[in-house]
């Protein structure tokens, strides 16, 4: 019958599901970039709201934070080759999904998912600066950009770090559902190994410990993040003493 539960098991199942890492992180890290930019444009287009453009982010952000994400990849893994099809009986190509690379499906999935979410954080990140900073850096003849650059976007930043390091867990972690279009990461690669041991709990185990640790780890680097973008009371006082008596930094002037 064997050992109910092999210890060894575990610990020899680490190091074969850690060669798998760098997929996932490779997943996280590209995803995470894809869903900022995107979640920082939908968020600027809600904040300032821009017509027509509005209304459509309204209605992707609730359709992605209404949806599985693995309905959403199922969807991507369907809605490209039918896109490929289209355009090969519009202009009469050849294109196939088997030129398409898996981690291309599994990218457009999470980005979008990513940016649906960080939109929200950032939205309200952006909503949190004082509008007196604002207009006072107006008053000194700064543009929309440049009040974004040097005013707004450093004080959101603070404000968003904490719910974005948890935004970059659940990413992490959400990247198990990375096997559906066919790529291996940790999860799959436990599934392979699992299935070939038949030692499912012990390597699952094993898998849960990783994910585990990683996410210690991001929760550190999150704090200590968090703590050194901190503007210090004292500091914040004098930059806004700084703003009453005329000065602020960066002045063009």
């Amino acid at each position: 019958m064997g050992k109910i539960f092999d210890i060894s098991t575990v610990f020899s199942s680490i190091p074969k599901l850690l060669r798998f890492l760098p997929q996932s992180l490779f997943i996280t890290v590209v995803s995470m970039i894809v869903g900022l930019i995107l979640g920082l444009l939908f968020a600027l287009v809600r904040t300032k709201k821009i017509p027509v453009l509005d209304k459509v982010v309204v209605f992707f952000v609730s359709f992605i934070r209404g949806t599985p994400l693995i309905v959403q990849l199922y969807m991507t893994y369907y809605v490209i080759p039918m896109i490929l099809k289209y355009i090969n009986l519009k202009r009469g190509t050849s294109y196939s999904i088997k030129n398409v690379p898996d981690l291309l499906f599994v990218f457009i999935t999470f980005g979008l998912n990513e940016a649906a979410y960080n939109s929200e954080i950032i939205r309200s990140a952006l909503q949190s600066v004082q509008k007196g900073q604002i207009e006072a850096a107006e008053s000194l003849g700064m543009n929309y950009f440049q009040v974004l650059r040097r005013v707004i976007l450093p004080q959101a930043a603070v404000v968003a770090i904490p719910p974005l390091g948890n935004a970059l867990i659940g990413l992490l972690k959400g990247t198990s559902l990375a096997f559906v279009a066919g790529v291996i990461e940790m999860t799959a690669a436990g599934k392979i190994i699992s299935g070939s041991n038949f030692r499912f709990f012990e390597v699952y185990l094993a898998l849960a410990i990783i994910y585990w640790a990683l996410t210690i780890l991001i929760e550190h680097a999150v704090r200590v993040l968090e703590k050194s973008s901190s503007i210090p009371a004292q500091a914040d006082g004098n930059v806004k003493r700084g703003m009453t008596s005329g000065f602020f930094p960066g002045n063009p002037s």
